[in-house]
């Protein structure tokens, strides 16, 4: 009984296979039409979004053309080729306004964007990319089912961009450029306000004034000492219990020792 199973689904699978090769070569547009509808149907997305590739073109200003290219879209999005698909969810967008798929289409191509960007380590122009398209879903559609996958997802990637941001600031610190540190970390400040990196960068800003005022002549020493020491103040009056807050203290002491040598 499993062999005669197991042929049966081999000649399935070699009769499939066979259909859909004589499909792509065939110049009938309806053959393939009718047979990615089925493999779209089957979850079968790659077959489907090759044979929709082939027919797209001539479907366009015919009825079918918007069905056609919606879910030539669709196959491109579920076999994982984001960045075609977004690109043919946008021109279906535009393409058909008062589409009853347009909200989702609209989604998806925002999604398509989402799904392409990368770690937080490489340039962040797709994902600044990303949460563009996902802003202007949630502001037209503040209603839409998808509202909360893309707040979600808005949030991840702000988050990424933030972390980018945040790490080249770190990263000048390391390589002790810390004139560069210091206004990095302002702007980070200024640019992200309410970033869940905020103590973190705080502190950054604090061991870059710290630094640079170490390394200092001793004729800027006072001034610089004195802004590292506004830092501190900083840092400890918006988070008192801060998980810098041992280094800090043993910095200030520091801060503390250098600026009494002013005074004497």
């Amino acid at each position: 009984m499993r062999k005669f199973l197991y042929i049966v689904l081999i000649t399935g699978t070699l009769a499939s296979c066979s259909e859909y090769q004589k499909a792509l070569k065939s110049e009938d547009t309806k053959v393939k039409y009718q047979l990615a509808e089925r493999f779209f149907k089957e979850a079968k997305y790659k077959k489907a979004s090759r044979l929709f590739e082939q027919i797209v073109p001539k479907y366009r200003g015919k009825p079918q053309g918007e069905r056609v290219t919606y879910l030539y879209a669709r196959s491109l999005f579920e076999t994982g080729y984001y960045f075609t698909s977004a690109y043919q969810f946008e021109r279906f967008v535009k393409t058909y306004p008062k589409s009853d798929s347009l909200q989702t289409a609209s989604f998806l191509e925002a999604k398509s964007y989402y799904m392409e960007s990368p770690r937080y380590s490489i340039d962040q122009k797709e994902t600044i990319k990303a949460v563009d398209k996902l802003q202007s879903f949630i502001n037209n559609y503040p209603d839409s089912k998808h509202l909360s996958d893309a707040n979600v997802m808005v949030d991840e990637l702000t988050t990424k961009i933030e972390k980018k941001a945040y790490e080249i600031a770190k990263q000048y610190n390391t390589i002790s450029d810390y004139k560069s540190s210091i206004k990095a970390t302002e702007n980070f400040l200024s640019d992200y306000p309410g970033t869940s990196f905020r103590e973190d960068a705080m502190f950054l800003k604090l061991s870059a004034t710290y630094n640079l005022a170490t390394k200092s002549f001793k004729t800027l020493m006072e001034d610089r000492f004195g802004e590292a020491a506004s830092a501190y103040r900083s840092l400890v009056k918006f988070y008192p219990e801060s998980k810098y807050r041992e280094e800090a203290d043993e910095i200030m002491a520091t801060i503390t020792e250098e600026l009494a040598k002013f005074t004497k």
